[in-house]
């Protein structure tokens, strides 16, 4: 019998049967009309390869016998499915529609890699092999950062990313979409948001270790409708969408807009290069209903529940020399300037709750203290995530030394842009969001982890891709699947089962063996870093946020 193929993620209990489950153009689905939105797309998803056409109506029998018969199961949590294909046919069982839309996404998997195609490469009836499956996920984010600021991801790109999450059972899009090189969402009433900061004139080559500019404009944003339609299309995948707009700091392409906001002197333009800028918004009452604006607009077209404001890296010098600033740190009762940081994002905080949602910010928004309730996003190794877990903060995890994918995966001089720490599939499949010294109580606040694509040196889809994939495929399994992990097992699954699946889904992965000559940057070089000095870095960036340890503060 030929062996089954196994799902990426690896499920969480699945057993193989006998014979195979034959798929074929008239093969009924019998699902609850509140399905109705999963069973199209798996008929959308097969249909454009296999000719299936998946009919509505019950199999032969009242257990799908002859069909796939499709049922919500009480019993079951969220996102967790039962699975059970037999030669005389498919029965799936979901906690609710995601699960169901999980449960198809692991069907799909079982299947030749030729389903993944768009357009039919050979005929059919198409094999499912017989196996039992029992999956629901460790952890309830499972995201991506997706930076499209540094260079500009264009909308059809950004769905065809969403469907790659999907396949992987991911189900976090936080889409970065302001910095100090760019703009990229229309806000009523402020035009030069999108006129002025969705543009720069250049783009730095390479890291800013090695300056050099390419003399080409660049830029774009969306409009509303845009980013309701990306909304939806990750609705209907199962896929939430959370906004980030940079507040207070990151804030360069928003004073070339409009520099009456700025803390002391405009900057000239949107940034071109990489780094920070020292741009920062002022402590005014003007700053302030921009900032209103801004997230009335964000949460008019963004349903998540939760908001990033960023809050990291914000330059407080220009506020120390600020007329404005000094006055309202003044007038708060504040001794420096520097306590301005925490009071903008209870602000912040404030303004997102009169609309029913949640404040998100990074770690450093936790050293004077976050708003109460606060998602907090742990970047800098676990000190974060430890320090938010402890001080009963909700918190994600994405160190930068583990899961951030635009730093560099291999030692090899053909290494595209080598930046950062040696982060490599197998270190992605080894990370664990849950630091292990925390106590049950407090790694309950871990909600999951989520990988980063800073775009600084991602300038297109097909370097998204070499950088995303295989290591995205080991951090989904990392976040879904419960208990230990052998990732010896997983490289070897990953290249028998998984990346003839990729490659139908047109993916430009990096190689196991190293990229293609197409895929290297001779003509930019890297700045790599010993992981050893990294670590060494963080914990002195992070020993105010060890040493002050407030409780929560009042917003």
């Amino acid at each position: 019998m030929p062996q089954t193929p196994v799902p990426v993620p690896l499920p969480g209990h699945l057993t193989r049967g006998d014979g195979h489950f034959l798929l074929r153009a008239d093969t009924p689905v019998d699902a609850p009309e509140a399905c109705g939105p999963e069973v199209a797309w798996l008929r959308g998803a097969l249909g454009a390869a296999t000719g299936c056409r998946l009919p509505e109506g019950a199999g032969h029998g009242p257990d799908g016998t002859g069909g796939i018969a499709v049922r919500l199961d009480d019993a079951l949590g969220g996102e967790e499915y039962r699975l059970d294909v037999r030669p005389m046919g498919v029965v799936v069982a979901g906690g609710d529609r995601a699960g169901v839309f999980r449960a198809f996404q692991t069907l799909r998997q079982l299947m030749d890699p030729a389903v993944f195609r768009r357009a039919p490469v050979r005929q059919g009836p198409w094999a499912v092999p017989a196996v039992s499956v029992r999956d629901r996920p460790r952890f309830t984010w499972r995201g991506v950062l997706l930076d499209v600021v540094r260079h500009f991801m264009p909308k059809a790109d950004v769905l065809r990313f969403l469907d790659l999450m999907a396949v992987h059972h991911l189900n976090v899009l936080h889409l970065h979409l302001t910095d100090d090189q760019g703009w990229r969402v229309e806000v009523p009433g402020r035009p030069r948001l999108t006129e002025v900061g969705a543009w720069r004139t250049e783009s730095m080559v390479g890291t800013r270790h090695t300056p050099r500019h390419d003399g080409r404009p660049h830029g774009g944003y969306y409009t509303r409708d845009d980013l309701r339609e990306i909304v939806a299309y990750a609705e209907a995948r199962h896929i939430t969408v959370v906004p980030e707009v940079d507040l207070p700091g990151h804030a360069q392409a928003v004073l070339a807009a409009y520099p009456e906001l700025a803390a002391g002197p405009a900057p000239d333009g949107v940034r071109t290069g990489w780094g920070i800028s020292d741009a920062v918004l002022a402590a005014t009452d003007e700053v302030l209903a921009f900032c209103r604006e801004v997230l009335d607009e964000i949460c008019a077209v963004f349903p998540s529940r939760y908001v990033c404001v960023g809050g990291d890296e914000v330059p407080r010098g220009p506020w120390r020399a600020d007329p404005a600033s000094i006055a309202r740190a003044r007038e708060l009762g504040l001794p420096d300037t520097d306590g301005l940081q925490r009071w903008f994002t209870a602000q912040l905080a404030d303004m997102l709750a009169a609309h029913g949602r949640v404040v998100f910010g990074w770690d450093e928004i936790l050293e004077d203290g976050a708003p109460d309730g606060a998602l907090i996003g742990g970047w800098r190794g676990d000190h974060g995530v430890r320090a938010a877990a402890q001080r009963g903060f909700d918190v994600v995890a994405s160190p930068d030394t583990s899961v951030y994918l635009d730093y560099r995966q291999a030692e090899g001089p053909d290494e595209p842009l080598p930046v950062g720490t040696l982060v490599t599939t197998e270190t992605v499949h080894a990370f664990d969001p849950v630091p292990a010294d925390l106590t049950a109580d407090e790694a309950r606040h871990v909600l999951g982890g989520q990988a980063a694509l800073w775009a600084e040196n991602l300038d297109s889809v097909r370097a998204v891709d070499y950088a995303a994939f295989p290591r995205l495929c080991a951090l989904a399994e990392a976040l879904w699947t419960e208990g230990p992990r052998d990732t010896a097992e997983f490289v070897a699954r990953l290249a028998r089962d998984h990346l003839p699946r990729l490659d139908a889904l047109g993916v430009e992965y990096r190689p196991p063996g190293g990229p293609h000559p197409w895929q290297t940057r001779p003509d930019a070089p890297g700045f790599p870093r010993e992981r050893a000095d990294r670590e060494a870095e963080l914990a002195r960036m992070t020993e105010r946020l060890r040493e002050n340890r407030p409780r929560k503060a009042d917003s």
